[in-house]
């Protein structure tokens, strides 16, 4: 973390000091149990909690200085110390503004580059960030030691969380990964004006959250917002396979990169014109291995092809793949290194295609962290692509803020599991009933589809019927909560040996 003094930090958040203004903390907390000494415990009001009726606790396990909302008295009746704020959250968002701006000119004075990349998009962005803090972090030609890389634990990517990766970074990061999620119009404008991003990906723009934006149109709008962020010399990184996010060239001031995972297949021709207006990174022949993962030419501009073999489960994360290659090199990697990297990482954030092989047989594929229709038939597909020659199961919950879409869209995921030829569909919880249904009517019979509801009742219905070579899909919304699910399933065997399964970094 940056040094900012108690002082400095009353200062920058328009906050009144009630403390020793020489403290100078050395990390930022929002939680309590994860205090340590030295820490600055931000006091925010939560959803379920008052974060102010936990300073005690915070200070109890060494922090130092508390940024509050109004001022907290020990248990002898002190004042603890703080900085007293009309609103934490926003107060965070100055002191993470004020510390990129600290690193950006520090580094600047020593002829050292800062470059620091936003990603937004309706899904692929953990994956996306996990892939290009990959690459950044892989070791360069010549040098001893990779880059010093700061990205998010994983999907930090609001209001609170991009601060709170911000506090991670140091005069001696190279590169700052953001990763911008939003529910509304100016989310991501806010975002991008705390962090200035140099470079911006767009992944794509889907249905997620179409309830609470108002709609698809407002979904673009709002993403959009991180290429307009931009200044002229920065570059905004643009999926042409997506009309939504392809319109957004026109909103930019910075130089372009395109990526695009249909190179091939008479598309040569657009990729040629989009070549025109800046740089193209396309992956040619783009197919899955035997395990399931991408496998690819990877072609940045006129250079000569080279070859990735991801670690990834299913060909959609060609896209999220090529997305992290584009950024890379807008930031100055060279391909070679590019492909290398991403040839060598597997899943590295929690419920994203987490695969698991069981000792008994079973591969169980955990991707409940995030649902929207896309992402559903993504999976499906994927699911049906590896599937061939075993027993198929997809234990779907909900994809949550939907609004009016959502029972039209869970109608068709229902529709498209049985077209797919999935052998068994458990389907868990009411709001997720449309689909079960849909699936009975589609022409699912017997116990091919099951609706049960909750979690529990799921995993008693599987610990039954599970047997060795059955391919297992886990996937709903985070919300709905059957990562946990995913993960019993994933252990049932105790001599169980997970394949690229890691805790969220």
């Amino acid at each position: 973390m940056i040094d900012f003094t108690a002082a400095q930090i009353a200062e920058i958040t328009g906050g009144r000091l009630v403390a020793d203004p020489a403290i100078v903390p050395s990390t930022v907390v929002t939680d309590s149990r994860e205090a340590v000494p030295g820490s600055l415990y931000v006091a925010k009001p939560g959803e379920h909690a008052d974060g102010h009726a936990y300073v005690g606790a915070a200070f109890a396990a060494g922090a130092v200085l508390a940024l509050c909302e109004r001022e907290v008295t020990d248990d002898a009746g002190a004042v603890v110390p703080c900085v007293v704020v009309p609103d934490a959250v926003l107060a965070m968002g100055a002191l993470a503004k004020a510390a990129v701006a600290r690193i950006r000119a520090a580094r600047a004075e020593r002829g050292e580059e800062f470059t620091v990349v936003g990603i937004t998009g309706s899904a692929g962005k953990t994956t996306t960030k996990d892939l290009l803090a990959g690459v950044f972090r892989s070791t360069p030609a010549g040098s001893a030691t990779p880059a010093a890389t700061v990205a998010p634990q994983g999907s930090y990517n609001g209001e609170v969380g991009v601060p709170l990766t911000v506090f991670q970074a140091e005069e001696s990061t190279r590169f700052l990964v953001i990763e911008m999620g939003a529910t509304g119009i100016g989310h991501i404008q806010y975002l991008a004006d705390m962090v200035k991003p140099d470079i911006g990906v767009v992944l794509f723009v889907g249905t997620a959250h179409a309830g609470e934006f108002g709609g698809v149109e407002n979904i673009a709008k709002a993403k959009g917002e991180l290429v307009e962020a931009l200044a002229p010399e920065g570059t905004a990184v643009i999926n042409i396979d997506d009309p939504r996010v392809r319109a957004m060239e026109t909103r930019t001031r910075a130089n372009l990169a395109f990526f695009t995972a249909q190179a091939a297949g008479g598309n040569e021709d657009r990729t040629a014109e989009f070549a025109r207006r800046g740089l193209v990174v396309a992956a040619q022949g783009a197919t899955v291995d035997a395990a399931g993962s991408p496998v690819f030419d990877l072609v940045v501009g006129a250079e000569a092809p080279v070859h990735v073999r991801s670690r990834l489960v299913g060909i959609h994360h060609t896209s999220n793949l090529l997305a992290a290659a584009a950024a890379a090199y807008a930031a100055g990697v060279p391909a070679a290194r590019i492909a290398a990297s991403l040839s060598s990482q597997g899943p590295s954030s929690r419920w994203r295609m987490q695969r698991t092989e069981r000792a008994d047989g079973v591969t169980v594929i955990n991707d409940a962290y995030n649902a929207n229709p896309e992402s559903m038939r993504a999976a499906l597909q994927t699911l049906a692509d590896l599937g061939r020659g075993r027993r198929t199961w997809a234990v779907l919950g909900a994809m949550l803020e939907l609004g009016d879409e959502s029972i039209p869209a869970h109608i068709a995921v229902g529709t498209l599991v049985v077209r797919l030829n999935i052998d068994r569909l458990v389907v868990v919880g009411r709001e997720a009933r449309p689909l079960y249904v849909a699936a009975v009517n589609e022409g699912s019979w017997g116990n091919e589809t099951t609706f049960v509801e909750d979690a529990e009742a799921a995993y008693a219905l599987l610990e039954k019927e599970l047997e060795p070579g059955d391919l297992v899909l886990v996937k709903s919304s985070n919300g709905v909560g059957l990562g946990l699910l995913g993960d019993r399933i994933a252990l049932a065997q105790q001599t169980a040996r997970p394949t690229d399964v890691q805790e969220r970094s």
